[in-house]
């Protein structure tokens, strides 16, 4: 499977189903917040593993960068915290 499909998957369904989207929101509050919320996703059927998600947000950051044609050469704030956003996009998400 492809992480991205089963992210777009994951926000698609967290959407529509409150439990989910609740579950996943808390995973954020916890000690490892990233090994929870993968562990929330495979228990859910959801094929996102940690190691799978940290280089996804690492792909995306390094892609960025190299879209600026060598002026990118530090990471702007933001741009690497994947996780962070997909709980803010759960937290947005309305009932």
């Amino acid at each position: 499977m492809n992480i991205q499909n089963e992210l777009e998957r994951l926000m698609t369904d967290a959407k529509n189903d409150s439990r989910l989207r609740k579950e996943l929101i808390a995973a954020a509050r916890s000690e490892d917040p990233m090994k929870s919320f993968c562990d929330i996703c495979v228990k859910n059927g959801y094929e996102i593993y940690l190691g799978e998600l940290f280089a996804y947000g690492q792909d995306m950051n390094d892609a960025k960068l190299r879209s600026v044609n060598g002026g990118g050469v530090n990471a702007i704030d933001g741009w690497d915290d994947t996780f962070g956003l997909l709980i803010k996009e759960l937290e947005d998400m309305k009932d």
